[in-house]
Protein backbone atom coordinates (compact mmCIF):
# COMPACT_ATOMS: atom_id res chain seq x y z
CA UNK A 1 0.00 0.00 0.00
CA UNK A 2 1.08 3.43 -1.02
CA UNK A 3 1.13 6.50 1.61
CA UNK A 4 1.48 9.87 0.36
CA UNK A 5 2.61 12.33 2.92
CA UNK A 6 1.34 15.75 3.20
CA UNK A 7 4.00 18.43 2.18
CA UNK A 8 6.24 16.25 -0.43
CA UNK A 9 3.89 16.55 -4.07
CA UNK A 10 3.73 20.29 -3.11
CA UNK A 11 6.72 21.20 -5.32
CA UNK A 12 8.69 19.23 -7.35
CA UNK A 13 12.27 18.42 -6.99
CA UNK A 14 14.94 20.38 -9.06
CA UNK A 15 18.10 19.03 -7.93
CA UNK A 16 19.37 22.03 -6.80
CA UNK A 17 18.94 21.91 -3.56
CA UNK A 18 21.08 18.71 -2.42
CA UNK A 19 23.04 18.40 0.56
CA UNK A 20 27.24 17.17 0.29
CA UNK A 21 28.94 18.08 -2.92
CA UNK A 22 28.14 18.72 -6.19
CA UNK A 23 28.70 16.11 -8.61
CA UNK A 24 31.89 16.93 -10.52
CA UNK A 25 30.39 16.12 -14.13
CA UNK A 26 27.83 18.31 -13.70
CA UNK A 27 30.31 21.06 -15.85
CA UNK A 28 30.29 18.68 -18.67
CA UNK A 29 26.59 17.93 -19.06
CA UNK A 30 25.28 18.57 -22.75
CA UNK A 31 22.31 19.89 -24.19
CA UNK A 32 19.38 17.75 -25.31
CA UNK A 33 20.26 17.67 -29.13
CA UNK A 34 18.21 19.20 -31.26
CA UNK A 35 17.62 17.13 -34.44
CA UNK A 36 16.55 19.21 -36.55
CA UNK A 37 19.80 21.45 -36.24
CA UNK A 38 21.87 18.91 -36.52
CA UNK A 39 20.36 16.94 -39.46
CA UNK A 40 19.77 20.33 -41.37
CA UNK A 41 16.21 19.58 -41.69
CA UNK A 42 15.24 23.12 -41.91
CA UNK A 43 16.87 23.54 -45.19
CA UNK A 44 14.56 23.64 -48.65
CA UNK A 45 16.87 20.90 -50.11
CA UNK A 46 16.74 17.99 -47.32
CA UNK A 47 13.72 15.71 -46.80
CA UNK A 48 12.97 12.46 -44.31
CA UNK A 49 12.05 9.76 -45.78
CA UNK A 50 11.66 6.42 -44.92
CA UNK A 51 13.23 3.05 -46.52
CA UNK A 52 11.03 0.17 -47.01
CA UNK A 53 12.52 -2.98 -47.73
CA UNK A 54 15.88 -4.56 -46.92
CA UNK A 55 17.47 -3.84 -50.35
CA UNK A 56 20.69 -2.52 -49.18
CA UNK A 57 20.79 -4.10 -45.96
CA UNK A 58 24.48 -4.62 -46.95
CA UNK A 59 24.94 -1.00 -46.92
CA UNK A 60 23.44 -0.65 -43.18
CA UNK A 61 20.31 0.85 -44.05
CA UNK A 62 17.45 -1.24 -43.21
CA UNK A 63 13.39 -0.92 -43.70
CA UNK A 64 12.14 1.68 -41.55
CA UNK A 65 14.90 3.88 -41.21
CA UNK A 66 14.98 6.93 -41.54
CA UNK A 67 17.13 8.65 -44.62
CA UNK A 68 17.84 12.51 -44.68
CA UNK A 69 17.79 13.02 -48.22
CA UNK A 70 19.62 16.39 -50.03
CA UNK A 71 18.13 17.12 -53.29
CA UNK A 72 21.18 20.12 -53.96
CA UNK A 73 23.95 18.04 -52.99
CA UNK A 74 26.68 16.93 -55.97
CA UNK A 75 26.29 13.24 -56.82
CA UNK A 76 29.32 11.08 -55.16
CA UNK A 77 30.68 7.64 -56.99
CA UNK A 78 30.13 5.32 -54.11
CA UNK A 79 27.69 7.03 -51.88
CA UNK A 80 23.69 6.11 -52.06
CA UNK A 81 21.11 7.85 -53.63
CA UNK A 82 17.70 7.98 -54.22
CA UNK A 83 16.89 7.70 -57.80
CA UNK A 84 13.89 7.29 -60.22
CA UNK A 85 14.42 4.27 -62.49
CA UNK A 86 11.75 3.31 -65.22
CA UNK A 87 8.95 4.99 -63.20
CA UNK A 88 9.84 3.48 -59.88
CA UNK A 89 11.69 4.98 -56.62
CA UNK A 90 14.41 3.16 -55.75
CA UNK A 91 17.98 3.38 -53.53
CA UNK A 92 20.71 2.54 -54.99
CA UNK A 93 24.35 2.85 -54.79
CA UNK A 94 25.76 5.47 -57.28
CA UNK A 95 29.12 4.98 -59.24
CA UNK A 96 31.05 6.37 -62.06
CA UNK A 97 33.09 4.08 -64.51
CA UNK A 98 35.34 4.96 -67.12
CA UNK A 99 33.35 8.79 -67.42
CA UNK A 100 29.63 7.07 -67.73
CA UNK A 101 27.05 7.02 -64.10
CA UNK A 102 25.75 3.88 -63.07
CA UNK A 103 22.85 2.94 -60.94
CA UNK A 104 23.61 -0.15 -58.49
CA UNK A 105 20.13 -1.06 -57.12
CA UNK A 106 20.05 -4.15 -55.06
CA UNK A 107 17.03 -5.84 -56.97
CA UNK A 108 18.10 -4.84 -60.57
CA UNK A 109 21.33 -5.07 -62.46
CA UNK A 110 23.34 -1.97 -63.09
CA UNK A 111 21.50 0.40 -65.09
CA UNK A 112 23.70 3.26 -66.83
CA UNK A 113 22.14 6.88 -65.82
CA UNK A 114 20.38 8.11 -69.21
CA UNK A 115 16.87 10.39 -69.79
CA UNK A 116 15.26 7.71 -68.18
CA UNK A 117 17.23 7.43 -65.01
CA UNK A 118 16.94 10.52 -62.68
CA UNK A 119 19.23 11.42 -59.35
CA UNK A 120 16.98 12.60 -57.13
CA UNK A 121 18.66 13.40 -53.72
CA UNK A 122 22.00 11.88 -52.22
CA UNK A 123 21.90 10.46 -48.88
CA UNK A 124 23.16 12.99 -45.76
CA UNK A 125 21.98 10.99 -43.02
CA UNK A 126 20.66 7.93 -41.67
CA UNK A 127 18.22 7.98 -38.02
CA UNK A 128 17.31 4.53 -36.74
CA UNK A 129 14.02 4.56 -34.75
CA UNK A 130 14.31 0.69 -33.99
CA UNK A 131 16.74 -0.26 -32.62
Amino acid sequence: MFRICSGMGARAYKGDETTGFQSPAQDHVESVPDLSDLLELRRPQRYAVRVKGEGLRKRGIHGGDILVVNTDAEPRSGKVCVAFLHGDVVLAVLTEKDGQWWLEPSNHAPQPVSDETEVWAMIAALVRTDV
